[in-house]
């Protein structure tokens, strides 16, 4: 059977795209949904952790980003550590995209149309991590699985 390989370009444009949902994170949580109102109604403690997760949320976007660019050929080198790393990524993404669609209630967005755009063009990005991710998983598992 033949050897297949995600294009590099492909991981790259991934991982730009997950730099740029780290980047964009803030505007999007201040601008779109005017968290930090909503934020200021919690206790304290529960508005440090709330900020916390968001961090998290931010630092991991980035990291697997730039992971992603610095790493791109051992992305799918099919060693235990690709398959692992890849696994978690896709399966990161693959949540995101569940839980966007499922619990999210998109009704909230405003209504202008630059949102409109903006929230199409976030969802494409979603898939298309959980896409290469899911992909460079399983290229990693099965060659993983079949070395000689």
């Amino acid at each position: 059977m033949k050897q297949f390989l995600v294009p590099n370009w492909l991981i790259i444009v991934g991982a730009i795209g997950q730099m740029f949902t780290a980047i964009i994170y803030p505007y999007i949580r201040h601008v779109v949904f005017d968290w930090y109102n909503d934020i200021k109604k919690l206790k304290p403690l529960n508005q440090e952790i709330a900020k916390t997760y968001g961090r998290y949320i931010q630092g991991l976007n980035f990291s697997f980003g730039l992971i992603s660019i610095l790493f791109t050929n051992d992305m799918q080198n099919k060693s235990s550590l690709a398959v692992a790393l890849t696994g978690l990524i896709a399966a990161y993404w693959t949540g995101k995209v569940i839980t966007q669609f499922s619990y999210y209630p998109m009704y909230q967005i405003p209504k202008k149309t630059i949102f409109k755009i903006g929230e199409v063009l976030m969802n494409t990005l979603f898939i298309t991590f959980s896409v290469v991710f899911i992909l460079l998983f399983i290229v990693n598992l099965y060659g993983y699985l079949n070395k000689s």
